[in-house]
Order: C-alpha cells, then sequence, then structure tokens
C-alpha cells in the first residue's frame, strides 16, 4: 500500500513538471510580442539555417520571426517574410543579415536600424533593401587557409 502511495504521488509530480515544461516551451515560441504586426521582406543570397519560424532580433532582443520563404528563380535569391511586431519601426535604410547564436548555435535574421528619417512602409509593401546571407563555417575556414597557403607562397620564404 505504502509503495502504490508513493508511485502515485511521483507520477502525479512527473505529469505537473512536464505540464510546466510544455507550457513554458508554449510560451516561448509563441507569437511575437504584443498587439499587431506587419510583414517586410528581405532577399538574401544565402538562408543556410533559418526556418520559417526563426527569430528576427533587433540588437539582440526578439522582434518578430520568419513567416515565410520562398525563392525567386529570375534572380536566384531566397525571399524571406518578416513579420515584425507593430511598435516597431525602422528605418528604409535597415539591414538584416542572417547571424547565428555561436558555431552550433542556431541561425536567426538581426536587424540593424539605420540612420535614415524616412521609415519603411508597415502596409505589407515594405522592403529591407540591404541585406547579408550567412556564412557557411566550412567555405570560410577552407578560404582562410587557401590564402594563407598562396600567401606564404608569393613570399618566397
Amino acid at each position: 500500500m505504502r509503495n502504490s502511495v508513493f508511485e502515485i504521488v511521483l507520477g502525479a509530480v512527473v505529469i505537473i513538471a512536464a505540464g510546466l515544461c510544455l507550457a513554458f516551451a508554449l510560451n516561448q515560441t509563441s507569437a511575437s510580442g504584443s498587439g499587431d504586426s506587419y510583414e517586410l521582406t528581405a532577399r538574401f543570397n544565402n538562408v543556410v539555417g533559418v526556418s520559417s519560424g526563426t527569430d528576427v532580433r533587433l540588437a539582440g532582443v526578439k522582434v518578430g520571426r520568419v513567416a515565410n520563404m520562398t525563392v525567386d528563380p529570375k534572380r536566384a535569391e531566397a525571399v524571406l517574410t518578416l513579420a515584425i511586431q507593430g511598435d516597431v519601426i525602422l528605418p528604409d535604410d535597415s539591414d538584416a543579415k542572417i547571424s547565428s547564436d555561436g558555431l552550433l548555435g542556431g541561425a536567426f535574421v538581426s536587424v540593424e536600424p539605420g540612420g535614415s528619417l524616412d521609415t519603411i512602409a508597415t502596409d505589407g509593401s515594405g522592403e529591407i533593401l540591404y541585406t547579408r546571407g550567412s556564412v557557411d563555417i566550412l567555405t570560410l575556414f577552407a578560404s582562410m587557409m587557401g590564402n594563407q597557403d598562396s600567401g606564404s607562397e608569393q613570399e618566397g620564404y
């Protein structure tokens, strides 16, 4: 009898803990911000590591998410639709880049505001014109190793 009461209490504690973890996860992945949001588009040459739902951050703070990803076959670019919080208004010379949390971290879209007094349209037709795609670490490393080898050969040492 004593073991069954212990098992019932332990089972209840496990279920409550699982429910709290689920509630926390749902809260963290819910739509960004309170209130309305608007959509912007941004074109990138490389969006490795980004998918629908990826964070959009301004100064390290989540201000939106990637709502949609498509390809423009004419320009051979990825077109991201970004859902941005309604209270975040960006200058029209802002830029966006694909960044990562670290070597093994996930990717996110980092928005850096410009200095213009004009703002990007918030009616769904706005576009971030200045973008920088993601950098593949292996390609970058291989490129650096190639530059080091060619540099030592040119010096003749």
